[in-house]
């Protein structure tokens, strides 16, 4: 983690999907760093030993259950914060999955399409939604979408995913644009992981028929000759939670090892 505790100090902040993998590690971090971290996820037993482990570091954590493809919770789950604290100060949408039915333009099903997207992109544009109806009415506030290099560079084999990391990306524009313009104060960027060794990225390495060749393809893509670890991915988190990215809105934080260098 990363050292000192108040580069969000005081800030109250959201995290999608934070029971594991990356939302575990931006939560932690984030708290670490001093904010209050709302652990939101739909698997509630994951998320509550989440704000256990915070508990346990000193930090401050609550549990917020969310299915981020349902706007009914989304309005619960943010007014639900506004009730306890006043305030929404930064807002992660960190959820994400992939689906066994993706696959190339000819291979993908409609219904696996569809699953992709409404957590994937439709989450990700509710979470902006009523992140920027709580955050105006402050005067401002930091909005962290989690897309993905597959949002910037094709993958033929995951046509779904691609897409609707494509449309996180270009939401993310469309939203920092109209919040800027509207004078609202409120920032809203886009983080673009490469492969992370996550649980997820565990799945799908295990599901192949040679698990340990897969691993090593992935770990060699990287010049760095690694896959990212949820901390390195955390870390451009919470420097555009922070205060210290004042003057950035509409970008996209590329954290690949320089995948999309080459």
């Amino acid at each position: 983690m990363a050292a000192g505790r108040d580069r969000v100090a005081g800030k109250i902040a959201l995290v999608t999907g934070a029971a594991s993998g990356i939302g575990r590690a931006i939560a932690r971090m984030l708290a670490e760093q001093g904010a209050t971290v709302m652990v939101a996820d739909i698997q509630e037993t994951m998320a509550l030993a989440v704000v256990a482990e915070i508990a346990e570091e000193g930090g401050s954590a609550e549990l917020v259950p969310l299915d981020v493809t349902d706007e009914g919770q989304w309005i619960a789950a943010v007014d639900g914060v506004l009730d306890r604290h006043g305030r929404l100060d930064v807002l992660v949408n960190n959820a994400g999955v992939g689906s066994r039915s993706d696959g190339t333009i000819e291979d993908v099903t409609l219904e696996g399409w569809r699953a992709v997207m409404a957590v994937n992109a439709e989450g990700v544009m509710l979470g902006c939604k009523h992140g920027v109806r709580a955050m105006k009415a402050q005067g401002g506030g930091s909005i962290v979408n989690m897309s993905s290099i597959a949002g910037i560079v094709g993958a033929p084999q995951l046509s779904a995913y691609c897409a609707s990391k494509g449309a996180v990306r270009m939401l993310t524009k469309s939203v920092a644009l109209h919040c800027a313009r509207k004078g609202y104060g409120i920032r809203c960027n886009s983080v673009h992981p490469s492969y992370t060794d996550t649980p997820m990225v565990d799945r799908m390495i295990n599901a192949r028929s040679d698990p340990a060749r897969m691993r090593a393809a992935l770990e060699s893509a990287s010049p760095f000759g690694r896959m990212g670890a949820p901390d390195d991915i955390a870390g451009a988190v919470l420097y555009l939670a922070s205060d210290d990215s004042g003057f950035v809105t509409g970008a996209e934080l590329v954290v690949d090892g320089g995948v999309t260098a080459m």
